[in-house]
């Protein structure tokens, strides 16, 4: 059996730090998106009864 190596803790914090900034940007761009979706919707519909 191989001995865990003493960085392999600090290289699963790092991964899962990692992976966490990663999602939280991911969730920023999303909801970002579905912010511009909505105003885009709204407006044509804005649009159409106005026109």
């Amino acid at each position: 059996m191989k001995n865990p190596s003493s960085n392999t803790g600090i290289e699963q914090t790092e991964k899962k730090k990692r992976l966490a900034k990663a999602l939280r940007e991911n969730l920023k761009k999303r909801k970002s998106q579905s912010r511009i979706r909505i105003s885009l919707l709204t407006d044509d519909k804005k649009g159409k009864k106005d026109g």
